[in-house]
């Protein structure tokens, strides 16, 4: 008598009474934070930082200007209905969420994977950016001094007053919230799909 091929004690392959896989424990959430994504997070806020001069010399050069007027007493503004203070406000807004935009771009293209870091060094580089941005249009735009600058020119002569950002930290956040989103969006669109731990093997 020949012996069987497959011992008794084993199921067969396609054995309806075979006991289905034990599905893999799943591991540690996420991947650990390596040197090289701790740099490339570093790298990004450093750009997105330098980035922000560029911001801020096309704040001061595409804002609307606010114009003042002095009779020699006291500065006024030349048109009291205007909104220019609003256009300049909204002006930064806009640029900055276009440069959040173009850094989440950025860095998904060059880094689809993502990463804790990267995430951050997008947020974190655009708050800084947008701050250097709104040190240069206030210093390199009108000065500050309104009185010495109604003084100098004379009254009943317009001219142009420092540039303030109304919205304060809400204009701040422009380019971070920008960038995150953008980031966010395209990651979960086309980024890389990680297998799922709990997909049992196809029986052969």
């Amino acid at each position: 008598m020949t012996a069987p091929l497959t011992p008794p004690h084993q199921p067969q392959p396609h054995d309806p009474d075979r006991p289905p896989p034990v599905p893999p424990t799943p591991g540690p959430a996420g991947d650990p934070i390596t040197a090289a994504e701790v740099i490339q997070g570093v790298l990004v806020t450093a750009v997105s930082a330098v980035a922000g001069a560029l911001l801020g010399v096309l704040w001061l050069n595409l804002a609307p200007r606010v114009l003042l007027v002095s009779d020699g007493k006291g500065v006024y503004l030349r048109n009291s209905e205007g909104e220019y203070a609003i256009g300049a406000d909204g002006t930064f807004v806009v640029l900055a969420l276009a440069f959040g935009a173009v850094a989440g771009l950025v860095v998904f293209l060059l880094r689809r994977r993502g990463g804790v870091p990267l995430v951050l060094g997008l947020a974190v580089g655009g708050v800084l950016g947008s701050l250097l941005a709104w040190g240069v249009g206030t210093h390199f735009g009108p000065t500050a001094d309104v009185v010495a600058h109604a003084k100098a020119v004379g009254p009943d002569v317009p001219f142009e007053a420092p540039l303030e950002l109304n919205l304060g930290i809400a204009a701040l956040i422009a380019w971070p919230l920008g960038a995150m989103v953008v980031h966010l969006a395209l990651t979960a669109a086309f980024g890389p799909r990680d297998p799922d731990p709990w997909e049992y093997p196809k029986a052969l």
